[in-house]
C-alpha cells in the first residue's frame, strides 16, 4: 500500500482543486463490522494486500449491536438438525422471496464458521458436556443459535477483530467514504472525508468491497445508534451503478424499549429477541380476566392479557418477527396498549440467577434505569432494526454488476427474502465474508492506477464537499434528517397502503427540494457536515423504499400492504432499482428454486413447537 501525504490545504473559496491524500491499496474494504473484518481476513490469509476503513473507532461497528445469538445447524442439542431445515427454516421466514444460492451458501457453511470463530478464541456459552450451547430463536425448527450471553455481536466482533491484529491488517478508523469512483461499469476507487482533521482523501484500488451496513436509521425509531445504518453502503453501490434489491423489506424487530422511564436515548433501542428465546412472555395492558374476578393472574404477569395466544397458539412469542410485529402493532391500534404506545414483556417468571446468567446486558441495561426485569416486565414496540433489501450481488462470489465492485453484509440483498430469521444477520456476515474473499483473492489484481478521467472526477467530487460543508442556507442538516424519519414513521411503517406512499413520496420530494438551501458550519469534522452526507445516502434509499412499497401489490413478510392484505403467488418476484440519467428506474424478476434436498426439507414440514419451553 502506498499514500501519499496531504500538503496543508488552502481555504481560498476560489481554489478550483483541493489537496488530498492519495492511498494505492489492491483493495479496499469500506465497513469495520463482522462482514469486513472477515472479508479482509480471508484476503490477508491468502496473501492479497487489503485496507479495511471505517467511520468509527476501530471494533466500535454496528455489529456490537446484534446480542441474541449466530446461527449454525450444529446440532449440540438438538442432534436431528442440519443445514438444509436451516435452509428451509430462512426460505419460509422470507416467504419464498429468498435467493436460493444465497440461503444454502450461508447455511451449509455455518456450522464451518461457527467452529471456526471457537478456534479463534469467541467464548460461546457452553452445554454440560462442553459443546457450544444453543437456544432457540423465533421461527427456527431447533435448537440452533449459539450465543455469548446476550453479548453475542460484540464478542464475535471482538473475536475477528483481534484475528485481523494478529495478521496486521491495516485500519483507518474515522474516515467517511462519500462516494465511489466509477465509470458506471467499472468501480476504480473512492473518495473520502479523514473525520479527524476534515482532509479529503482519494483512494485507488484493484477491488472496492462495501461492507458498510444497512438503513434502519430511516426510521425515528429504530435499534441502532443515530450514526449508524444510515444508508452508505446501499447509496453508494446505486449511485456507482449496481442495483438495489427489496427495500420495501424492512424488519421491524417486536421489542424496542419504549416508555418515558428509559429516557430519549433508549427509545427505540433492541431487547434482545434472547429475552423471548429463553421464555420470555408478551402482555397487553388490557385487564385479565383473571384480574377482572378477583384473582391475582399468574406468576410474573403484568396483569394484561397475554395476547399472543389468539395470534400464533402454537408458535407464540417465538413466531417469526413479522407477525409479532404486526400483532403487537394491532395490539395498540385497538387500545390495548400501554400510555405510551407499547406492551409489556415479561421474563420474571424464570429464576432470577437464570436470567442473570443468560441475559447479563439487558439485566444490567433496565437495572441501570431503574427496573429489575427478574422481578417486573419491560415496556416494547417494535422498532426499525434491519433491512432485508440491498445491493444485488451474484451469490456465489459477491460481485455487483459493476465490475471490480463486491459487497456483503446488511449492505446486500438476498438472502433474508421478506423477513429475516432471527439470528442469520451475523450468519451471514462470517459465511460472505469468506467467500468474498476467497473470490477477490482469485482475481486478477490488475491495475490500481486511476485513469485522468476519474482523478478529475473524484477531484470535482471534493470541490463539491468543499462548497457543501460551506453552505450558508436556512435549513439544518439535522432537521431534514428528523423530517426525513417522520416522512417514513408516517408512510413506510409496519401497515402501509398506497394512499400514505404517494404522499410520502411527495414528501419526500419536498425535503429534496429543500437540501438546496443547507446550513453548515464550514466545517468538514462537524456533526453537521457527517449529517448532510448521511442525508444524500438517506433520501436515495428512502426512495427505493417507498417506491418498492407502493409497486408491491400484495402483503409478504414484513412488507404489509392494508390496501392488499393477502400474499399474491404473481408477486414472488424481486424488484430492482438502478440510476438513470432521468432518476430512479426500475424491473423485477423471478425467483429461483431451491435445491432437492432443501426441498425435501421444506416437505418435511418442520417447525418450533413453543410449548417445549414450559
Amino acid at each position: 500500500m502506498t499514500q501519499e501525504l496531504p500538503p496543508h490545504e488552502s481555504h481560498d473559496s476560489h481554489e478550483q482543486t483541493p489537496d488530498y491524500e492519495t492511498v494505492s491499496v489492491p483493495v479496499l474494504v469500506i465497513g469495520a463490522g463482522a462482514a469486513g473484518a472477515r472479508t479482509a481476513i480471508e484476503l490477508a490469509e491468502r496473501g492479497v494486500e487489503t485496507l479495511v476503513v471505517g467511520k468509527r473507532d476501530h471494533g466500535d461497528a454496528h455489529t456490537t449491536w446484534a446480542a441474541g445469538g449466530v446461527n449454525g445447524a450444529l446440532g449440540s442439542l438438538d442432534p436431528e438438525d442440519d443445514w438444509t431445515i436451516h435452509a428451509a427454516d430462512t426460505l419460509k421466514e422470507g416467504h419464498f422471496l429468498n435467493d436460493p444460492v444465497a440461503v444454502e451458501t450461508v447455511t451449509e457453511a455455518m456450522p464451518d464458521r461457527l467452529r471456526e470463530l471457537d478456534e479463534w478464541g469467541m467464548a460461546f456459552d457452553r452445554t454440560e458436556d462442553g459443546e457450544i450451547a444453543q437456544r432457540y430463536f423465533g421461527a427456527q425448527s431447533f435448537r440452533r443459535t449459539a450465543f455469548v450471553g446476550d453479548r453475542t455481536g460484540e464478542a464475535m466482533l471482538d473475536t475477528l477483530v483481534a484475528k485481523a491484529q494478529s495478521l496486521s491488517i491495516p485500519y483507518r478508523e474515522n474516515v467517511l467514504v462519500t462516494e465511489l469512483l466509477s465509470d458506471g461499469q467499472r468501480v476504480y476507487g473512492a473518495v473520502a472525508v479523514d473525520l479527524e482533521d476534515g482532509h479529503f482523501v482519494l483512494f485507488e484500488t484493484d477491488y472496492v468491497v462495501l461492507a458498510a451496513g444497512g438503513a434502519s436509521a430511516l426510521y425515528g425509531r429504530h435499534s441502532s445508534r443515530d450514526d449508524e445504518n444510515t444508508a452508505d453502503g446501499p447509496a453508494l453501490a446505486y449511485e456507482a451503478g449496481a442495483e438495489l434489491m427489496d427495500l420495501e423489506f424492512v424488519q421491524f424487530h417486536p421489542t424496542g424499549m419504549m416508555g418515558d422511564r428509559y429516557g430519549e436515548e433508549w427509545d427505540g433501542r433492541l431487547v434482545t429477541e434472547a429475552v423471548r428465546g429463553e421464555g420470555g412472555r408478551l402482555y397487553n395492558a388490557a385487564v385479565s380476566a383473571s384480574e377482572a374476578s378477583g384473582g391475582s393472574g399468574e406468576r410474573g404477569s403484568p396483569g394484561g392479557e397475554r395476547f399472543m395466544e389468539r395470534y400464533s397458539p402454537d408458535q407464540m412469542e417465538l413466531d417469526a418477527r413479522d407477525v409479532v410485529a404486526r400483532a403487537i402493532a394491532q395490539e395498540v391500534r385497538e387500545g390495548r396498549g400501554t400510555e405510551n404506545g407499547g406492551v409489556y414483556l415479561d421474563i420474571s417468571h424464570r429464576d432470577a440467577d437464570y436470567v442473570r446468567e443468560r441475559l447479563p446486558k439487558m439485566y444490567e441495561r433496565f437495572q441501570s434505569l431503574g427496573v429489575d426485569i427478574t422481578e417486573e416486565p419491560m415496556e416494547v414496540a417494535p422498532t426499525a432494526h434491519y433491512t432485508m433489501g440491498g445491493v444485488d450481488i451474484d451469490w456465489e462470489t459477491g460481485a455487483t454488476r459493476v465490475d471490480r465492485l463486491f459487497a456483503v453484509g446488511e449492505t446486500v440483498a438476498g438472502v433474508h427474502g421478506a423477513n429475516r430469521l432471527g439470528g442469520n444477520s451475523l450468519a451471514e456476515t462470517v459465511a460472505m465474508g469468506k467467500v468474498v474473499g476467497e473470490t477477490v483473492a482469485d482475481r486478477d489484481p490488475g491495475s490500481s492506477e486511476l485513469p485522468a478521467s476519474m482523478r478529475a472526477y473524484a477531484e470535482r467530487s471534493m470541490a463539491s464537499l468543499r462548497e457543501l460543508a460551506a453552505s450558508d442556507g436556512d435549513v439544518a442538516p439535522a432537521e431534514l434528517v428528523e423530517e426525513l424519519r417522520r416522512v417514513m414513521d408516517e408512510h413506510a411503517g409496519i401497515l402501509r397502503d398506497a394512499e400514505s406512499l404517494r404522499v410520502g413520496l411527495d414528501r419526500l420530494a419536498g425535503l429534496r427540494e429543500r437540501t438546496a438551501d443547507l446550513r453548515l458550519d464550514g466545517d468538514r469534522t462537524s456533526e453537521s457536515f457527517e449529517l448532510a452526507v448521511d442525508l444524500s445516502f438517506l433520501l436515495t434509499v428512502a426512495e427505493c423504499v417507498l417506491r418498492g412499497a407502493l409497486l408491491r401489490e400484495e402483503s409478504r413478510g414484513a412488507h404489509s400492504r392494508t390496501d392488499f392484505p393477502e400474499m399474491d403467488p404473481e408477486w414472488r418476484r424481486n424488484l430492482l432499482f438502478h440510476r438513470t440519467e432521468t432518476g430512479m428506474a426500475h424491473r423485477s424478476r423471478g425467483v429461483a428454486e431451491p435445491s432437492e434436498t432443501v426441498r425435501e426439507a421444506l416437505d418435511a414440514g418442520y417447525e418450533l413447537d413453543y410449548h417445549h419451553l414450559e
